[in-house]
């Protein structure tokens, strides 16, 4: 599991180690991880010409110390870049011993005034960069660039690759704030251990590929954020032993689908028996429940005995909007939302789960929430005085999952590029898995998740774990499915199987 860590906490601890070794010690380590990759990555990509943008502090000696490396070590004399190797310091002042490392080494520096207009000979510099190493704030710096910084990150030419050094510059270090001015990188360097930056939603499209360094941090306080792995799945997924049968292994009930959205039926149905549920029982009208028993013969139809149920796929909240209507699902839904079961609650039920909980009443079992922004900005429009758009939960995710969570005393998934999975104790770490390739956002993407955690809460998950895990492997199914091209939700079900069994056998 990847770990993200509050940034005043690894400020400590960054202190504590750092008075226990020599002096510069803590930065050589930094440096010494960052050059490596830095070296690795340009041979790889054939690097002609690599420019390191170093800013004041600490971040930006461990850019300048990394360049020394580069050049007093000969990390890059085998590789194309051995002669175009320069450093782009923008600060009222450099971090004078690594500034003074790289010159020693033969870099060459070229010094900007932070307030004033880019010059154009060091924008060409930067521009006819193939790499270029992101140095200019750290983890103490504020959300955006302005001025030169800004300048020079708008010179890179879309075509280099960017090595961020901690975090992008300009990201907001506690991952909340959205991105303004800011680098994008293909790749960030941090040290010691993940901070929220990283895997929070407002920042994380910013970070690329992320490779955290060793450099001896222990850390024995809680995470702010967790990041379920692929290695995690064999610990947490439920297999059955020779014992089990059937009822053991947790039967599902799913009330999904309408006269006028009958797939999502078929979709939440096929996922749940994919994800390995031990019965799948299935209640709605007829026409939903004819298509679900032609695609699936192993559903039961009627209600029934379950460990866990997925509530509001395909279901209008609004109910019927004519005479002879026989689509009972709406009362379907507010009779589970008062059952001591657990449940998912997706789609047509988040709004259905408002109004009840408005009324005074609680859930009575654990319950995970699945909403995309839409259906939480309805959410809490409903529980809360004054609206809530879209935009603004787009905005701001996580803040808003929080308030979700705090309202209905319920563990909310929001569904997004970046998922959050936000438990109702504040206390307890978010959840944020971004495994799912850009294709996966599609219509019956969402019923296909839906059933996939309601099997693991029937399993006998906790809320928090069913909804993360059930990320992860939906977002590894849809990579399965379908590596790189359009992508339909029914394929995502139906690669389901063949994905746990490649994350169980490693």
């Amino acid at each position: 599991m990847l770990r993200g860590y509050a940034v005043p906490d690894v400020r400590a601890v960054e202190d504590r180690v750092r008075a226990g070794l020599g002096d510069g010690e803590l930065m050589q380590r930094a440096a010494r991880g960052l050059a490596h990759v830095v070296a690795e990555r340009a041979r790889a990509r054939r690097a002609r010409h690599v420019v390191v943008l170093a800013g004041p502090g600490d971040n930006g000696g461990d850019a300048l110390w990394a360049a020394a490396l580069l050049a007093r070590e000969g990390l890059l004399d085998d590789g194309p870049a051995r002669d175009g190797l320069m450093v782009v310091g923008v600060a009222h002042g450099l971090h004078e011993a690594g500034q003074d490392a790289a010159e020693r080494a033969g870099v060459q520096v070229h010094l900007v005034d932070p307030d004033a207009d880019l010059a154009a000979e060091v924008a060409r510099t930067v521009s006819s960069a193939d790499l270029v190493v992101d140095g200019l704030l750290g983890i103490g710096g504020r959300p955006g660039l302005r001025g030169a910084m800004a300048q020079v990150v708008a010179a890179v030419r879309e075509t280099a690759y960017v090595v961020a050094v901690d975090l992008p510059s300009g990201a907001d270090p506690a991952g909340e704030a959205q991105l303004g001015t800011a680098v994008h990188a293909d790749e960030t360097v941090t040290f010691g251990v993940a901070k929220p930056v990283h895997l929070l939603p407002a920042t994380a499209d910013a970070v690329g590929r992320l490779t955290v360094v060793d450099i001896g941090l222990a850390l024995h306080v809680s995470p702010v954020v967790e990041r379920l792995q692929p290695d995690d799945v064999a610990t947490l997924w439920p297999v059955p032993g020779r014992q089990d049968h059937k009822y053991s292994r947790g039967v599902v009930g799913v009330v999904a689908g309408s006269d006028r959205y009958p797939g999502a039926a078929v979709l939440c149905s096929t996922a749940a028996l994919e994800s390995g549920a031990g019965m799948v029982r299935y209640v709605g009208p007829q026409h939903a429940t004819d298509l679900v028993l032609a695609a699936c013969p192993e559903v039961v139809p009627g209600p029934g005995r379950v460990q866990a149920a997925v509530v509001g796929p395909g279901i209008d909240p609004q109910g019927c909007d004519h005479e002879d209507c026989e689509d009972h699902q709406v009362e379907r839904v507010r009779e589970a939302l008062g059952e001591d079961v657990p449940l998912v609650v997706d789609a047509g039920a988040v709004q259905l789960l408002a109004t009840w909980l408005d009324s005074g009443h609680r859930r009575p079992a654990p319950t995970l929430l699945t909403p995309h922004a839409g259906e939480l900005a309805g959410l809490l429009t409903a529980m809360e005085d004054g609206e809530v758009t879209r935009e603004q939960v787009e905005a701001a995710p996580l803040e808003h999952a929080r308030r979700a969570a705090a309202l209905t005393s319920c563990t909310v998934l929001l569904k997004g590029a970046t998922t959050l999975v936000v438990d109702p104790d504040p206390e307890v770490p978010v959840r944020a898995q971004a495994d799912a390739p850009p294709w996966l956002a599609t219509a019956g993407a969402g019923d296909v998740l839906a059933g996939l955690a309601g099997v693991l809460l029937a399993a006998g998950l906790e809320a928090r774990d069913a909804g993360s895990l059930a990320a992860l492997v939906h977002g590894l199914a849809a990579h399965r499915a379908n590596p790189g091209g359009p992508l339909r939700a029914l394929a995502v079900a139906h690669s389901i199987p063949s994905t746990v069994a490649a994350l169980l056998t490693g």
